[in-house]
């Protein structure tokens, strides 16, 4: 019988959260076992917020004691082969992941075809819980929101641009994001927030409010559930966004195979994607005018 489940995420923050319709699936597979979720520390307050594990770790801290934690179950959500020779040298015995990176030592694997970007991220991480005949209807990434923080927002229509990637060649022109901004503050007379985070200053013009560094993950997930619309790159804010139900505008390139919005594009009902093989020829009028067009629906 299962009792103890270790499921392990440990990379950035977008991708922990496209795992959460996984880890219900879990849940509802084995309602009385004890779900740990092992995440990097940079994640470990944000994923705390969610609701369908009952207890967070940082993976760092534990990796090397796994076996006292008698798991009865590991999960390798994210294939590292550091990930499955713990859970292979902690006794666990049933370890289920994908059959790369040392899959040999998992009891059930699944063949990675992630990269060939045919289906979405979700899809995927619940195809590998499904192994173990785990399915879940509620789909969604639901995240707790702190609805106590950014309460002058309330009753204000704020569009929240993210202008940032972690990846250079998904990053749409920093200066088109500032034109775009100053667009929307003056044409359509609403409040703009740029978030996220950058080492380089961005001069923004003073009718923009900048929160750029100013947020933790949870924090971010509060102001973002204030905006109206979210308007960003392919980045984890973009799946936060999607997380506590704000729509989102997103930019994306569609010429590499496992980078498209069908694989990585912001999950749920009510989002918008505007996506070329270059994303230089997509042009400030025209997320602008889609910005419109979704803000009039």
């Amino acid at each position: 019988m299962i009792k103890n489940i270790l499921a392990i995420r440990n990379d950035r923050f977008g991708e922990f959260l496209l795992n959460i319709p996984a880890l219900r699936a879990l849940k509802d597979k084995y309602p009385l076992a004890k779900i740990t979720l092992a995440v990097s520390a940079q994640v470990y307050e944000l994923a705390a917020a969610a609701t369908c594990v009952d207890q967070v770790v940082v993976w760092d801290q534990i990796k090397r004691g796994l076996r006292k934690y008698r798991f009865d179950l590991g999960v390798v959500l994210n294939p590292t082969k550091e990930a499955h020779r713990s859970i292979f040298l902690a006794g666990i015995p049933v370890r289920v992941g994908y059959n790369r990176k040392w899959g040999f030592l998992l009891t059930h694997k699944l063949k990675d075809t992630k990269h060939l970007g045919d289906r979405h991220e979700v899809d995927c991480n619940l195809e590998l819980v499904g192994l173990l005949g785990a399915k879940v209807s509620d789909k969604s990434l639901s995240v707790r929101v702190d609805d106590n923080l950014y309460k002058y927002f309330i009753n204000q229509s704020i569009v929240i641009i993210h202008p940032f990637t972690s990846d250079p060649v998904k990053q749409w022109p920093i200066e088109r994001f500032n034109q775009l901004a100053n667009r929307i503050r003056a044409e359509l007379d609403l409040k703009v927030v740029m978030v996220g985070l950058s080492s380089n200053p961005m001069e923004l013009s003073d009718n923009i409010i900048n929160m750029i560094n100013k947020t933790t993950l949870t924090e971010l997930a509060a102001l973002l559930k204030r905006g109206i619309l979210v308007i960003s790159g392919d980045s984890g804010p973009m799946h936060l966004a999607s997380a506590v139900g704000t729509p989102v505008l997103a930019l994306f390139r569609n010429d590499l195979p496992g980078k498209t919005a069908l694989r990585w594009g912001p999950w749920g009902q009510g989002h918008t994607v505007i996506e070329k093989p270059n994303l230089n020829d997509i042009t400030v009028d025209e997320v602008f005018n889609k910005a419109k067009e979704v803000l009039n629906r």
